[in-house]
């Protein structure tokens, strides 16, 4: 899918000066993820510092409107309106990077930043985390801090064998971190609205479930802007790590629209060898016509329309453990694309 993206934004012409026309009326935000700077040995992760700068030039230069998440968040929540070209970035894990490398640059041009932390390493002072103090000075300079669970496990698949002790354990995993991260981080801590990035970024209706009667947000991984229309149990997140991050990647991203998405036949994400691939149908707020859809390799998805405005669809293949998504997108006007991701979380064949 990101081949054909390329392909198709290279034929585009004054594609910058084009895509910086945003409507005051596109009530959406982009949320940006990053994890590493720096740090090559960890490549599925990192963003060079190189990359990572032009990105942060080019929010700068082309005025960016950089919130802090909590700030998109209460907007998407109470529908108020959001300034045009907002952009969110958001980091997990707290790795060191984040403050020698990435930390003076941001703070150079005032962006602000959300950090979701997993409090265990920190307890325990690795030297690849920051540290309280590093991150309370990060919090008097527009970074806030977010819950990324205590010791970041795969909550979805946490219990396997006792499912009946499955939300006391995922509710301890959770509550623990937000009072350690309280304790320490005190007015620099998301509070309003609590907010929780999914480790590895699995979530199904179970854990929702938990984190709504928790009162948390939650934030995913999988692709997309989010809008007033987005799950507040799955916020999307565009990944800069990899090749992800690439310029090209970077402002096509930056531009996206959030798809018209109504309603989906399923909230849920587990998918079994009973049900592997998945069949997914989508309802839509209107016609699009040239809409496709691909997994995460980028191998595209026969689509069925039911109705003008609803598809159906099945990946041709099984989808590989640990994780997949089905990702659809739309042409729309002056070169962008809407945008659309589902989650898949594969489950191991007994």
């Amino acid at each position: 899918m990101i081949r054909f993206l390329f392909l198709t934004l290279l034929t585009l012409t004054a594609f910058n000066s084009l895509l910086l026309a945003n409507s005051k009326s596109e009530n959406h935000a982009i949320i940006l993820q990053y994890h590493r700077f720096g740090e090559a040995r960890y490549p599925s992760t990192d963003i060079s510092m190189e990359l990572f700068t032009k990105q942060m030039e080019y929010l700068h230069k082309n005025h960016y409107n950089v919130l802090p998440l909590s700030k998109v968040v209460d907007a998407l929540m109470n529908k108020k309106q959001l300034p045009p070209r907002t952009v969110v970035i958001t980091v997990d894990d707290a790795y060191k990077t984040l403050y020698t490398k990435a930390y003076p640059l941001l703070k150079k041009y005032h962006f602000p930043s959300t950090t979701f932390v997993n409090s265990l390493p920190i307890i325990h002072r690795s030297k690849r985390y920051m540290t309280w103090d590093e991150m309370r000075e990060m919090g008097k300079n527009g970074a806030e801090f977010a819950n990324h669970t205590y010791s970041h496990q795969f909550l979805v698949r946490m219990d396997a064998d006792k499912p009946a002790e499955y939300e006391k354990d995922v509710t301890k995993e959770i509550v623990k971190c937000e009072n350690k991260l309280e304790k320490e981080l005190g007015k620099y801590l998301c509070t309003n609205p609590k907010m929780l990035a999914y480790p590895f970024g699995e979530f199904d209706v179970r854990l929702m479930k938990i984190m709504r009667k928790l009162g948390y947000v939650g934030i995913a991984q999988n692709s997309g802007p989010v809008s007033s229309r987005s799950n507040l149990l799955a916020l999307t997140r565009f990944p800069m790590s990899g090749n992800f991050g690439k310029m090209r990647s970077f402002i096509l991203k930056l531009h996206t629209l959030p798809l018209g998405v109504i309603s989906t036949s399923t909230e849920d994400t587990i998918v079994t060898k009973e049900n592997n691939p998945p069949l997914f149908r989508v309802k839509l707020d209107k016609k699009y016509g040239d809409l496709q859809c691909f997994t995460s390799n980028g191998k595209k998805i026969p689509m069925k329309w039911l109705s003008p405005t609803e598809v159906e669809m099945q990946s041709t293949v099984k989808l590989k453990y640990p994780r997949d998504h089905y990702t659809c997108t739309s042409m729309a006007s002056k070169g962008r694309w809407y945008w659309f991701s589902h989650m898949w979380v594969v489950l191991r064949d007994k």
